[in-house]
C-alpha cells in the first residue's frame, strides 16, 4: 500500500496526562494502513506545514480527529490545523474537491459524564447540541460524517470501560481497513 487509507489527526496538548486518548492513539498506530499523526509532537510551535498536511489529507480515505473535547471544542492546535489546512479552493468552495467523499470520524473524550449533558445539569444541553461545528466542517468539505466515537466521563472511567472503548475504536478502524477502497463506512456509522 503506497498511501495510508486512514489519517489519524491526534491532538492532545498534554498526552502524558491522558488516560484514554493516548491509548486510542496507540491502538490506531498498531493497525497498519493508517498514519498516526501527533500534531502536538509535529508542530510544538504551531507552525503548520500546510502543503504537507494537505498532501496527507488528500491521500487518505478517512480522517480521524482524535482529541479530548476542551470547552466544547477541539484543542487549540487542531483548530489551527483546521483554519490553516481546510482553505477555500482546496477543501471547499468552487472547484474544491480534495476531501470530497472522504470519511470524517470524530473520536473524542469528555471529562463529564453523559448525564451532565442535559438541561439543569452543568453542561445545560444534550451532547448532540455540541456536535454541529464538527458536522458542518465535514459537510462544508464534502466529507461523509460518521457516527462519532465518544467516551464520556473520561476522568472517572473504569479500566474496563476504557479497555472496551479502545477495543471498539480498534474494531472500527480494522473494519474500515478491511472494506474495499472507496466503499467504506466504519462500523457504527
Amino acid at each position: 500500500m503506497s498511501h495510508p487509507r486512514i489519517l489519524v489527526l491526534y491532538a492532545h496538548p498534554a498526552p502524558h496526562r491522558s488516560r484514554i486518548n493516548r491509548r486510542l492513539a496507540e491502538a490506531a498506530r498498531s493497525q497498519g494502513g493508517e498514519l498516526m499523526h501527533d500534531l502536538y509532537e509535529t508542530y510544538p510551535d504551531f507552525f503548520i506545514d500546510v502543503a504537507r498536511e494537505q498532501a496527507l489529507a488528500e491521500q487518505a480515505e478517512l480522517l480521524v480527529f482524535l482529541h479530548p473535547l476542551r470547552w466544547y471544542s477541539m484543542p487549540a492546535l487542531l483548530k489551527e490545523w483546521v483554519d490553516s489546512v481546510l482553505v477555500p479552493g482546496w477543501a471547499y468552495g468552487p472547484g474544491a474537491n480534495a476531501l470530497k467523499g472522504k470519511g470524517y470520524l470524530l473520536a473524542a473524550t469528555t471529562g463529564s459524564p453523559l448525564a451532565s449533558y442535559r438541561e439543569g445539569e452543568p453542561n445545560g444541553r444534550p451532547f448532540a447540541d455540541f456536535l454541529p461545528p464538527f458536522e458542518q466542517t465535514a459537510a462544508r468539505c464534502g466529507m461523509r460524517w460518521l457516527a462519532p466515537h465518544i467516551l464520556h466521563g473520561a476522568n472517572s472511567a473504569s479500566e474496563a470501560d476504557i479497555d472496551a472503548h479502545v477495543a471498539a475504536f480498534r474494531a472500527r478502524l480494522a473494519h474500515f481497513l478491511q472494506s474495499p477502497a472507496n466503499e467504506t463506512t466504519p462500523h457504527g456509522s
